[in-house]
């Protein structure tokens, strides 16, 4: 993994093995299906459930910075608690976390490459036992706005106003506008389609099937492939968020583009905007 441009944010299933036990080390599950951390998790690890903690449903909105604190707070993590986090399909919600913790400033945050799907597969140890951890005081800094776009963000591209390129990481039959979101997802938008503009390069293409990276060499030649090289800003969206996570850990820590926003109210906001232009089928253009 030494070959990527932050290495320091990806450990491997071994290390997590070898390391569980340190003291100043969090665990931290997050997985799509909720349940799958009652079904056996990495011995030590505690979950977050993205529905309740790691989002307002009121505001559709990230939680707030008290509220993370909160959070962080009762996890048993410290400021410089060094936090491992993994999930289920190929850690979306696991980046998605990732991307919170540094929204909010944490230091020391990393993703067990491969995710659960990694752990079950190699059959490492799993336990039911929810560990008791002991509460701290957390302090959050302020909401680092360089790493998240908003919808006005996206009018600006459009416009002219601010260079940047979008990337859709969608499957192909949403982009197009087939489909609006995957079979048994509920929260969706009115319209399908795509930004205008917008390259599609979905997430999955970005790991193997054992769920780990691909090398930087590969992810280098997917993403320039689409006209997505890193020399311009770049903007990257899904239906709410978390798979664009995925792939803003990929663009930001693995290959090391210097400006990558994840815009995390994604398709179901901008597919329900009065306003918002839209295209369907395949992209009109290439990214600019």
């Amino acid at each position: 993994m030494a070959e990527y441009a932050h290495p320091e944010v990806l450990v491997s299933t071994q290390w997590v093995a070898d390391h569980r036990h340190d003291p100043n080390l969090r665990i931290v599950e997050v997985d799509v299906d909720t349940s799958a951390y009652e079904q056996g998790h990495i011995p030590g690890a505690i979950a977050w459930n993205w529905q309740t903690e790691l989002q307002d449903p009121v505001r559709r909105d990230l939680i707030g910075k008290a509220e993370f604190e909160q959070l962080m707070s009762r996890s048993g993590i410290a400021n410089d608690t060094t936090v491992i986090v993994y999930g289920d399909n190929n850690n979306w919600f696991a980046c998605w976390a990732f991307w919170q913790l540094k929204y909010y400033g944490h230091e020391d945050v990393r993703v067990m490459n491969g995710g659960r799907k990694k752990w079950l597969e190699e059959k490492r140890e799993l336990s039911t036992e929810v560990p008791v951890v002991q509460p701290t005081s957390y302090r959050a800094k302020d909401p680092d706005a360089s790493i998240r776009a908003r919808r006005d963000e996206i009018f600006a591209v459009l416009d002219g106003r601010r260079p940047a390129v979008l990337v859709d990481v969608r499957s192909p039959d949403e982009f197009t506008g087939k489909i609006i979101a995957p079979p048994g997802m509920t929260e969706t938008a009115q319209r399908g389609g795509h930004i205008p503009g917008a390259a599609n390069i979905p997430w999955s293409q970005a790991v193997r099937e054992d769920g780990t990276f691909k090398s930087v060499e590969e992810l280098r030649e997917l993403y320039a492939s689409r006209g997505i090289r890193g020399d311009s800003p770049v903007i990257a969206y899904c239906r709410i968020g978390e798979r664009s996570s995925h792939t803003w850990f990929v663009l930001k820590y693995l290959l090391g583009f210097a400006d990558v926003r994840n815009y995390d109210g994604s398709w179901t906001e901008w597919g329900n905007l009065v306003g918002a232009p839209i295209e369907k089928g395949e992209a009109a253009r290439a990214a600019r």
